[in-house]
């Protein structure tokens, strides 16, 4: 092993002590998200990317879900041409395999995570922590495939006042403002995020909207409590109200819920209250806590769905140092009450209604040893409580080298689990495409999984590089998936008989040269698939909507004299195998190699004013590009026409030779072309 990393560094110039402030700050810089500890990013033992706020300026978004497809790795997919409701994939799985955390506390689950990283106001980002792979042992059952931790900024140091202003050709208007004071012994820092866009847009002529209309709104508010000792003391709020609709042009709310008209209408309200407080005891004890509240009111078609969902999550953690050992223990308790309107939480024989009430006590353990001056590692175990599945433990193991040159090399190794909510994370579940099938009483799915990252800074006096490359593997036992095929008008749920296998490799490059060209540029190598033995060979399948590679880049070239930036930033994905609704459906049954490319100038008026313009997907792309259509029977939503056999199944008609039945599910990419942006923002310190 230690020759291959010296070969490696032979072929790649690095020179010691002549590294830029490019590494130098980036691995200086605190994070918290992999050992829920402050450390130095360059000795976390577990690999953490860092995501400023200037990062995502480099392509302007009215949501986080948007921003984060600049990361590599990571690809927020659209789940539905109608309503566009989306997750985030991150190494090729799903978005209920991600959990998100503001500052380090969940927030959202289940059925928040559908609509809920639409509302976090960019102008309160500090940055975001993420963390690709496993971080079941510290954070639970939806943190099995990576963690987004969104921190928002420190109420003492925050600009008095920012706002970022925008609007599009599209007519998109987007208001982020934030301002901080103080009261007392407290700093306060306010926030608002406004999003709108009213004009509906239909410019591949099937009669539905290419972008669903949205119309939200976000406040927050944090507080910060000075106390002695430098103690901690936080509270945040934040409310989230969204109203989205997408379908027939000629649709209003007149038709909301009925039949004449095809549309799906979402009415969104959230609330969150996340608080943090370090007790005045020797030592480093910490309580937090997050309570949220989400309601969804809408209409998918004809379709009505109410759903409700609180949860409140506490936790008490302590920190300790004993020699070389850093100590980590703490103690969470999850309760989650989910309602709907479904049979997901209804009696179907009594018809009695009995909201889902879950429990979920747990307790980690982690310990962080200093083997030796250049070698750490760490040993962590968590054991949660289910109602149904009881006891379930959770371990994880980290090792970190620290090689010369500031070489780092991490390996890492765990199990995970998870429960699945299937009503609340299955959005085809409600558009009424599929009739949804659950065949067996579902086990939670659990996870094998280890990864390998390799850390490189390399250049000289005015060249600074740093090469990150990581591998990973997991192995899923139990693996609940959605299965398109057996039925085309059906979603079969049941536990995988077999098991599912996701690696894969990651390589990205980040650079400055000479402080005027400085940029990232990623590629993800993947192979995820189930596993079957059929005739006694292992048969292997690509699930619908996972590609096997995919490129980032964001390069930024500076004019410093004129006060100008230009950003050019993209990607790039490989084809993905597509859910068709029947064997005679024309559609094609693979995506192309498609690319989503912008470009933007920025231009410094004053230290306090700039401006900026530019455009977005510059090649124009959109996912009806080869298809004959995108929504199968976008003529007849309600299924009016179609014919049926005797065993329940789509008939080929006149008037429907493709078997097909409504369905908005075939999309792979945003459907919304070229359009040009412009803004401003503006400081006070």
């Amino acid at each position: 092993m230690r020759g291959t990393l010296v070969a490696l560094v032979v072929f790649l110039p690095a020179a010691a002590g002549a590294q830029d402030t490019l590494f130098k700050s980036s691995m200086e810089e605190v994070v918290v998200s992999g050992t829920m500890k402050p450390v130095r990013r360059l000795e976390s033992p577990v690999a953490v990317e860092v995501y400023s706020a200037q990062f995502f300026r480099k392509n302007p978004a009215p949501s986080l879900f948007e921003s984060l497809q600049q990361v590599n790795g990571v690809r927020p997919q659209i789940n539905c041409s109608v309503c566009n409701t989306g997750d985030i994939h991150i190494n090729g799985l799903e978005g209920p395999y991600t959990m998100v955390t503001i500052d380090g506390m969940p927030i959202l689950s289940s059925l928040s995570s559908v609509y809920g990283l639409f509302g976090i106001p960019s102008q309160l980002l500090e940055k975001v922590e993420l963390i690709k792979g496993p971080a079941s042992g510290l954070y639970g059952s939806e943190a099995i495939g990576g963690l987004i931790n969104v921190i928002t900024r420190d109420p003492a140091k925050a600009p008095r006042f920012s706002m970022n202003l925008m609007s599009t050709s599209w007519s998109e208007h987007s208001l982020d403002a934030g301002a901080r004071f103080r009261l007392g012994k407290a700093s306060v820092l306010t926030g608002l995020h406004y999003f709108n866009y009213q004009t509906p847009q239909d410019r591949n002529g099937d009669g539905f909207t290419d972008v669903t209309l949205q119309h939200r709104v976000s406040l927050f508010q944090k507080w910060q409590l000075a106390r002695g000792a430098g103690r901690t003391a936080t509270l945040a709020a934040r409310y989230f109200y969204e109203d989205r609709w997408g379908g027939e042009l000629g649709w209003s709310r007149k038709y909301r819920g009925g039949k004449e008209v095809y549309g799906e209408s979402i009415y969104t309200s959230r609330w969150e209250l996340i608080g943090r407080y370090q007790l005045p005891v020797a030592g480093q004890w910490h309580f937090a806590f997050s309570a949220t509240g989400h309601h969804q009111d809408a209409a998918y078609g004809s379709m009505p769905f109410d759903g409700d969902q609180r949860i409140l999550y506490g936790q008490l953690t302590g920190a300790w140092a004993a020699g070389k050992h850093g100590l980590l223990a703490g103690a969470v308790t999850r309760h989650t009450v989910y309602d709907d309107n479904s049979t997901a939480t209804r009696d179907t024989l009594s018809g009695v209604n009995r909201p889902e009430k879950t429990l979920l006590p747990g307790l980690f353990v982690q310990d962080e040893w200093k083997l030796a001056a250049k070698h750490t590692v760490l040993l962590g175990l968590r054991w949660d409580h289910h109602p149904l599945h009881r006891s379930i433990f959770t371990p994880r193991a980290a090792w970190k080298w620290l090689l010369p040159r500031q070489q780092v090399l991490r390996l890492n190794a765990g199990t995970g689990f998870r429960v699945v909510s299937i009503f609340t994370e299955e959005h085809a579940a409600l558009t009424g495409a599929r009739t949804v099938e659950i065949r067996e009483a579902l086990k939670p799915e659990t996870s094998y999984n280890g990864s390998l990252n390799y850390t490189l800074p390399f250049g000289r006096a005015g060249r600074a590089f740093t090469l990150d490359v990581s591998a990973w593997y997991t192995y899923f036992y139990n693996r609940i998936q959605p299965d398109y095929d057996s039925d085309p008008n059906k979603i079969i749920y049941a536990n995988l008989d077999g098991h599912a296998e996701s690696r894969g490799i990651s390589m990205a490059l980040e650079g400055n040269w000479r402080n005027r060209l400085r940029g990232n540029i990623g590629v993800t190598l993947q192979d995820v698939a189930t596993v079957r033995a059929r005739n006694g060979k292992a048969e292997r399948e690509r699930p619908v909507l996972t590609e096997r590679f995919s490129g980032t880049w964001s390069l930024t070239y500076s004019f410093p004299m004129a006060g100008l930036s230009i950003d050019y930033t993209g990607n790039v994905y490989g084809p993905m195998r597509l859910p068709l609704i029947s064997d005679l459906d024309p559609r094609k049954p693979y995506s192309p190699v498609w690319s989503i490319q912008n470009l933007q100038v920025t231009k410094w008026l004053s230290k306090k004013v700039e401006v900026y313009g530019g455009v977005k997907n510059l090649l124009n792309w959109t996912p009806d590009r080869g298809n004959p259509f995108l929504i199968a029977r976008a003529h007849d939503p309600f299924d009016k026409n179609v014919q049926y056999d005797a065993g329940g199944q789509v008939k080929a008609t006149a008037e429907n030779p493709y078997k097909l039945t409504f369905d908005p599910a075939y999309v792979y990419a945003p459907n919304q072309g070229r359009r040009v942006f412009a803004g401003v923002r503006l400081k006070w310190d």
